[in-house]
C-alpha cells in the first residue's frame, strides 16, 4: 500500500500552525477521527505517543512519519501536512521537522504498516520530493503532488 492509495484532500493540511510535538500529534488526531468517523482523537493520541515513547519517529531532513495502530477498523489513514515553522520532534539528525506524514493502520495488518512506512521512507528519502512538498502554498496543491508522485 502506499501514501497515495490512503491519503484524501481532508487529511492534507499546508502550513498548519503548531509549536510543539504534542499540539501537533492532537491536530493529525483531530484530521484522523473526523476521517475515520468512528474513533476517538484521545485513543489516537494514545496510539501515536505510545510509538513514540519508543523512539521518535523523526527520520530526518525536516520529516516525520508518526505511526500508530487501530484496533476498532480495517481501513488504513494517513494524514499529511506541514507546519508554517519547523517544530522540534527528536529527529535522528537533531533538526526540527516541517513534514510529517502520519499514518494509522489496523492492528491486525503488520505487513501492510511495514510496507506502506518503506514505501513513504523510500518517497521521502529523494529530497526533491520534500523540496516540492515545501514549495507548496495550500491543501490541494499538496495533495495533488503526492497523488502525482511515484
Amino acid at each position: 500500500m502506499t501514501l497515495q492509495d490512503i491519503l484524501t484532500l481532508d487529511c492534507t493540511q499546508c502550513a498548519v500552525p503548531a509549536n510543539s510535538k504534542k499540539r501537533l500529534l492532537e491536530q493529525v488526531c483531530q484530521l484522523a477521527a473526523n476521517e475515520l468517523g468512528d474513533s476517538n482523537p484521545n485513543d489516537l493520541l494514545d496510539s501515536l505517543l505510545s510509538r513514540e515513547k519508543m523512539g521518535s519517529t523523526g527520520i530526518g531532513n525536516g520529516i516525520a512519519i508518526p505511526h500508530g495502530r487501530l484496533n476498532n477498523t480495517n481501513k488504513a489513514i494517513a494524514v499529511f501536512l506541514t507546519t508554517e515553522r519547523a517544530i522540534d520532534f527528536d529527529a535522528i539528525d537533531n533538526k526540527p521537522v516541517d513534514i510529517f506524514i502520519c499514518l494509522f493502520v489496523p492492528t491486525n495488518n503488520t505487513q501492510e504498516h511495514l510496507e506502506t512506512l518503506q514505501s513513504i521512507a523510500k518517497l521521502f528519502s529523494d529530497r526533491k520530493t520534500a523540496k516540492q512538498v515545501r514549495k507548496c502554498i495550500n491543501n490541494q496543491e499538496m495533495y495533488n503532488l503526492i497523488q502525482q508522485t511515484t
